[in-house]
């Protein structure tokens, strides 16, 4: 090929390139307008440009307008928008590959899903929890995990002559665990998210979460933890070996970023032993790096039987071991017992291969404790600047929040600061306002946010 002709080639593929820009900018002109009218959803009245953010900047496609993102994508984008090593050529190469086709990847095995077993387990892996089961949505995560346990309780009571199903799950009040059939009995926040459907009577006991700097380093329970775990024993008392699994958010995200004490837990924990009840951590938010450690009950020193992960690991599904390995023919191990068509989404293996290998070479987990630390003392500062406005910042790794005096005012601030700061929060609860910057985040970014926030503080005082 001459010189002469290689330039006329890059002519020509920039002039494509550029013509395919444009066409996408008109079309995001009216994409807000008609997903809102045919489309559920609570659209933000931005078209995410996916060619031109960069770290903690999202870009508006129609205008170029930039804005903070301290949300990403409700924590399912942990490097951020841009990120160098998600734009390599052999990277992309293996996305278009793997989205090609559309495996049934529990009964067809490919390269691909082997390798991203294989580094989920060496960066985010239990030796404890060694058996995996994948699947698409959080919320069909915890499903099966409550599968795993009602089937394993069943299994455990007919070994010992107890013909009773294991058919109940003890949980907490003001949890979230999605909105699938089952989870449907477990979740308590917002009444609109599951009122009027039908929903099992499930034993549910008080969620003793404590506010930042309160007795936090009290070893001893304290009285409203005594009480839950009373109500606790009362269940099991009444339902014996019905109940198959105690689940639990180590950080109640939805229902306002609410902290459980690592002692409380840990004495749930003792107590399921005793009765046979396996534990249940679900980490759909907390896990995968959020809290500084790959999974948020590690820092608790937690030993849950079942783990259900999703967010940031790309994947959904559950993690499981421990006592679950007590019966040979678990619900992992019996043919046809879970299972599902996809097994998760092979374009979501790749990419999550991809991303799990970069926060292991740039040891995202200790950058995350360290940002957390610096997030968590600015939002401190900034409670104590604007006292009647900013309360209670609290925090494990870049989990972080604050609350207002009541949602108005928290819906009002987001409001203000998306539109006059170009800052995008979220809300969490009643009255609280979450954090979930990327793992990746610089420190530069954090400040940026939080200056945005002491700016829409202001403006609201």
């Amino acid at each position: 090929m001459t010189a002469q002709q290689e330039t006329i080639d890059s002519t020509g593929a920039e002039v494509s390139n550029q013509r395919a820009q444009e066409l996408l900018r008109d079309r995001a002109e009216t994409a807000v307008t008609e997903l809102r009218a045919h489309v559920t959803g609570d659209l933000l009245d931005i078209v995410v440009d996916l060619d031109s953010g960069r770290g903690c900047r999202l870009r508006d496609l129609r205008d170029g307008t930039e804005y903070l993102d301290m949300t990403m994508f409700f924590s399912s984008a942990p490097l951020g928008h841009g990120h160098p090593g998600l734009r390599e050529p052999d990277f992309e190469a293996a996305l278009v590959r793997a989205a090609r086709v559309k495996p049934a990847n529990p009964d067809f095995a490919t390269v691909e899903q082997a390798r991203f077993a294989e580094v989920l387990k060496r960066v985010f892996g239990d030796p404890e929890l060694p058996l995996l089961f994948f699947i698409e949505g959080g919320g069909l995560a915890v499903e099966n995990a409550l599968k795993v346990a009602f089937d394993w309780k069943t299994k455990i009571n007919s070994a010992r002559s107890t013909p009773v199903r294991g058919c109940r799950a003890m949980h907490l009040q003001k949890a979230f665990h999605g909105r699938t059939g089952y989870t449907m009995s477990l979740t308590n926040t917002d009444p609109t998210k599951i009122r009027d459907y039908p929903a099992f009577d499930w034993p549910r006991i008080p969620s003793p979460a404590v506010e930042p700097g309160t007795d936090r380093d009290c070893t001893d329970l304290l009285p409203a933890e005594i009480a839950a775990l009373e109500t606790a024993e009362a269940a099991l008392q009444r339902y014996g070996r019905e109940i198959a699994c105690f689940v639990y958010e180590p950080v109640q995200g939805e229902g306002g970023d609410r902290h459980l004490r690592p002692e409380f837990l840990q004495a749930m924990q003792d107590l399921c032993r005793e009765h046979d009840v396996l534990t249940i951590a679900d980490e759909v938010q907390t896990g995968g790096g959020l809290t500084g450690y790959a999974w948020a009950y590690q820092s608790l020193g937690l030993e849950p039987d079942l783990v259900a992960f999703g967010k940031r690991v790309q994947v959904c599904g559950v993690m499981g071991g421990r006592r679950v390995l007590d019966v040979a023919d678990n619900a992992f191990r019996e043919g046809s017992r879970l299972s599902s068509t996809w097994g998760g989404g092979l374009v979501d293996m790749v990419r999550a291969t991809r991303i799990l290998e970069i926060i292991e070479s740039e040891d995202l987990l200790a950058h995350t404790r360290r940002m957390g630390e610096m997030l968590v003392a600015e939002l401190r500062g900034l409670a104590e600047e604007f006292p009647s406005v900013l309360s209670h910042p609290r925090g494990r790794g870049l989990m972080c929040a604050v609350d207002f005096p009541d949602s108005a005012l928290r819906d009002r601030a987001i409001s203000i600061a998306r539109e006059r700061h170009h800052t995008l929060f979220l809300p969490s609860g009643p009255r609280s306002l979450r954090w979930r910057p990327a793992l990746s985040v610089r420190p530069d970014e954090l400040t940026d946010a939080v200056l945005a926030l002491r700016k829409t503080l202001g403006e609201l005082s």
